[in-house]
Protein backbone atom coordinates (compact mmCIF):
# COMPACT_ATOMS: atom_id res chain seq x y z
CA UNK A 1 0.00 0.00 0.00
CA UNK A 2 1.28 3.46 -0.86
CA UNK A 3 2.57 5.67 1.92
CA UNK A 4 0.22 8.58 2.11
CA UNK A 5 1.23 11.85 0.11
CA UNK A 6 2.40 14.66 2.86
CA UNK A 7 3.92 17.04 0.91
CA UNK A 8 2.21 19.94 -0.49
CA UNK A 9 2.79 21.39 -3.79
CA UNK A 10 4.11 24.41 -2.11
CA UNK A 11 6.08 22.83 0.16
CA UNK A 12 8.14 21.33 -3.05
CA UNK A 13 7.90 24.44 -4.63
CA UNK A 14 10.08 25.70 -1.74
CA UNK A 15 12.48 23.15 -2.13
CA UNK A 16 13.11 23.78 -5.45
CA UNK A 17 13.16 27.42 -4.81
CA UNK A 18 15.83 27.42 -2.30
CA UNK A 19 17.88 24.91 -4.67
CA UNK A 20 17.63 27.72 -7.26
CA UNK A 21 18.18 30.80 -5.07
CA UNK A 22 21.69 28.89 -3.70
CA UNK A 23 23.15 26.69 -6.57
CA UNK A 24 21.24 28.49 -9.75
CA UNK A 25 19.26 27.71 -12.23
CA UNK A 26 21.70 24.56 -13.66
CA UNK A 27 21.61 23.27 -9.59
CA UNK A 28 17.69 22.11 -10.26
CA UNK A 29 17.60 18.07 -10.09
CA UNK A 30 15.28 15.76 -8.69
CA UNK A 31 18.08 14.74 -6.59
CA UNK A 32 18.95 18.02 -5.74
CA UNK A 33 15.19 18.67 -4.12
CA UNK A 34 15.25 15.14 -2.61
CA UNK A 35 17.87 15.97 -1.03
CA UNK A 36 16.46 19.48 0.41
CA UNK A 37 13.87 17.82 1.34
CA UNK A 38 15.22 14.72 2.90
CA UNK A 39 14.05 11.86 0.87
CA UNK A 40 15.31 10.16 -1.72
CA UNK A 41 15.43 10.56 -5.51
CA UNK A 42 13.02 7.90 -6.12
CA UNK A 43 10.66 9.08 -2.60
CA UNK A 44 10.71 12.53 -5.00
CA UNK A 45 8.60 10.63 -8.08
CA UNK A 46 5.53 9.83 -6.14
CA UNK A 47 4.92 13.93 -5.70
CA UNK A 48 6.43 14.92 -9.29
CA UNK A 49 6.84 13.61 -12.50
CA UNK A 50 10.00 15.08 -13.79
CA UNK A 51 11.99 18.58 -13.34
CA UNK A 52 9.44 19.89 -15.75
CA UNK A 53 6.89 19.77 -13.34
CA UNK A 54 8.97 21.29 -10.92
CA UNK A 55 10.04 24.33 -12.97
CA UNK A 56 6.54 24.92 -13.07
CA UNK A 57 5.54 25.02 -9.46
CA UNK A 58 8.16 27.09 -8.58
CA UNK A 59 6.91 29.75 -11.19
CA UNK A 60 3.56 29.47 -9.60
CA UNK A 61 5.46 29.70 -6.27
CA UNK A 62 7.34 33.25 -7.45
CA UNK A 63 4.49 34.52 -9.59
CA UNK A 64 1.93 33.98 -6.69
CA UNK A 65 3.61 36.92 -4.91
CA UNK A 66 2.61 39.69 -7.41
CA UNK A 67 -0.59 41.57 -6.08
CA UNK A 68 -2.92 41.57 -9.14
CA UNK A 69 -5.29 43.86 -7.04
CA UNK A 70 -5.75 46.88 -9.86
CA UNK A 71 -3.96 49.77 -8.67
CA UNK A 72 -6.57 53.49 -8.25
CA UNK A 73 -8.41 54.21 -11.20
CA UNK A 74 -8.28 57.62 -10.50
CA UNK A 75 -4.36 57.83 -11.78
CA UNK A 76 -3.15 58.11 -15.10
CA UNK A 77 -2.81 55.03 -16.42
CA UNK A 78 0.60 54.92 -17.51
CA UNK A 79 1.50 54.99 -13.27
CA UNK A 80 -0.98 52.36 -13.56
CA UNK A 81 1.01 49.97 -15.63
CA UNK A 82 4.09 51.31 -13.92
CA UNK A 83 2.82 49.90 -10.81
CA UNK A 84 1.87 47.06 -12.26
CA UNK A 85 5.41 46.42 -13.55
CA UNK A 86 7.36 47.41 -10.12
CA UNK A 87 4.97 44.43 -8.93
CA UNK A 88 6.37 42.43 -11.30
CA UNK A 89 9.59 43.35 -10.65
CA UNK A 90 10.09 43.46 -7.09
CA UNK A 91 8.78 39.77 -6.81
CA UNK A 92 10.71 38.32 -10.02
CA UNK A 93 14.32 40.23 -8.75
CA UNK A 94 13.77 38.27 -5.25
CA UNK A 95 15.10 35.10 -7.30
CA UNK A 96 16.11 36.06 -10.29
CA UNK A 97 17.68 32.74 -11.22
CA UNK A 98 14.04 31.80 -11.78
CA UNK A 99 13.71 34.28 -14.23
CA UNK A 100 14.46 32.10 -17.39
CA UNK A 101 11.61 29.74 -16.00
CA UNK A 102 8.84 32.21 -16.28
CA UNK A 103 9.31 32.35 -20.38
CA UNK A 104 8.79 28.43 -20.63
CA UNK A 105 6.02 28.44 -17.95
CA UNK A 106 4.39 32.26 -17.81
CA UNK A 107 1.04 31.10 -19.59
CA UNK A 108 0.09 28.34 -17.15
CA UNK A 109 0.85 30.46 -14.46
CA UNK A 110 -1.97 31.28 -12.14
CA UNK A 111 -0.22 34.06 -10.81
CA UNK A 112 1.66 35.32 -14.05
CA UNK A 113 -1.63 35.21 -15.97
CA UNK A 114 -3.91 37.45 -12.94
CA UNK A 115 -0.87 40.07 -13.84
CA UNK A 116 -1.18 40.17 -17.59
CA UNK A 117 -5.27 40.07 -17.08
CA UNK A 118 -5.00 43.22 -14.47
CA UNK A 119 -2.61 45.30 -17.17
CA UNK A 120 -4.76 43.89 -20.13
CA UNK A 121 -7.44 45.44 -18.18
CA UNK A 122 -5.68 49.16 -17.84
CA UNK A 123 -4.77 48.95 -21.51
CA UNK A 124 -8.37 48.06 -22.54
CA UNK A 125 -9.49 51.09 -20.59
CA UNK A 126 -6.59 53.58 -21.97
CA UNK A 127 -8.23 52.61 -25.56
CA UNK A 128 -5.48 50.04 -26.61
CA UNK A 129 -7.53 46.94 -28.25
CA UNK A 130 -6.93 44.27 -30.42
CA UNK A 131 -3.20 43.86 -32.39
CA UNK A 132 -1.46 46.95 -30.71
CA UNK A 133 -2.92 45.57 -27.16
CA UNK A 134 -1.26 42.53 -28.16
CA UNK A 135 2.03 44.06 -29.08
CA UNK A 136 1.94 46.44 -26.10
CA UNK A 137 1.82 43.10 -23.32
CA UNK A 138 4.35 41.37 -25.07
CA UNK A 139 6.26 44.57 -25.24
CA UNK A 140 6.14 45.22 -21.14
CA UNK A 141 6.62 41.52 -20.63
CA UNK A 142 9.43 41.12 -22.54
CA UNK A 143 11.18 44.39 -21.17
CA UNK A 144 10.47 43.50 -17.16
CA UNK A 145 12.35 40.00 -18.25
CA UNK A 146 14.86 41.17 -20.07
CA UNK A 147 16.16 44.26 -18.03
CA UNK A 148 15.85 41.76 -14.91
CA UNK A 149 18.24 39.02 -16.20
CA UNK A 150 20.84 42.34 -17.40
CA UNK A 151 20.29 44.13 -13.79
CA UNK A 152 21.23 40.61 -12.24
CA UNK A 153 23.68 39.80 -14.67
CA UNK A 154 25.75 42.81 -14.59
CA UNK A 155 23.65 46.31 -15.18
CA UNK A 156 24.75 48.73 -17.28
CA UNK A 157 26.03 50.92 -14.46
CA UNK A 158 28.19 48.34 -12.95
CA UNK A 159 31.92 47.09 -13.26
CA UNK A 160 31.28 45.34 -16.29
CA UNK A 161 31.17 49.20 -18.02
CA UNK A 162 35.23 49.05 -17.06
CA UNK A 163 35.91 46.91 -20.47
CA UNK A 164 33.74 49.04 -22.59
CA UNK A 165 35.17 52.20 -21.37
CA UNK A 166 38.06 51.13 -22.48
CA UNK A 167 37.48 50.41 -25.93
CA UNK A 168 39.70 52.27 -28.57
CA UNK A 169 37.83 55.65 -29.30
CA UNK A 170 38.29 56.03 -32.41
CA UNK A 171 36.85 52.49 -33.47
CA UNK A 172 34.12 52.18 -30.29
CA UNK A 173 33.40 56.35 -30.14
CA UNK A 174 29.58 55.57 -29.00
CA UNK A 175 30.66 52.64 -26.72
CA UNK A 176 32.92 54.23 -24.99
CA UNK A 177 31.34 57.37 -24.39
CA UNK A 178 27.99 55.57 -23.41
CA UNK A 179 29.80 53.46 -20.84
CA UNK A 180 31.29 56.39 -19.27
CA UNK A 181 28.20 57.78 -18.35
CA UNK A 182 26.53 54.43 -17.33
CA UNK A 183 28.88 54.71 -14.14
CA UNK A 184 26.30 57.17 -12.94
CA UNK A 185 23.27 55.49 -13.80
CA UNK A 186 21.65 53.22 -10.89
CA UNK A 187 19.80 50.30 -11.50
CA UNK A 188 16.37 51.74 -10.82
CA UNK A 189 17.16 54.90 -12.94
CA UNK A 190 17.97 52.56 -15.95
CA UNK A 191 14.79 50.06 -15.55
CA UNK A 192 12.02 52.87 -14.83
CA UNK A 193 14.19 55.23 -17.48
CA UNK A 194 13.43 52.61 -19.85
CA UNK A 195 10.08 52.01 -18.79
CA UNK A 196 9.15 55.35 -19.09
CA UNK A 197 10.16 55.03 -23.23
CA UNK A 198 8.13 52.56 -23.55
CA UNK A 199 4.93 53.24 -21.73
CA UNK A 200 5.54 56.91 -23.66
CA UNK A 201 5.35 55.19 -26.91
CA UNK A 202 2.75 52.74 -26.32
CA UNK A 203 0.35 56.77 -26.01
CA UNK A 204 0.80 57.52 -29.49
Amino acid sequence: MPRPRSLTPRQLAAAALAVIDREGLAGLSMRAVAQELGLSTMALYRYVDDREELERLVVDLVLDDVDPTPPPPHAPWPERVETMVRRLRDTMSAHPATVPLTLVHRHRSPGGLRWSETVLGILTEAGLTGERRVVALRGLLGYVIGAIQLEHLGPLSGDGTTAIGELPPDEFPHMAETARHARNVDPDQEFFGGLALLLRGLRD
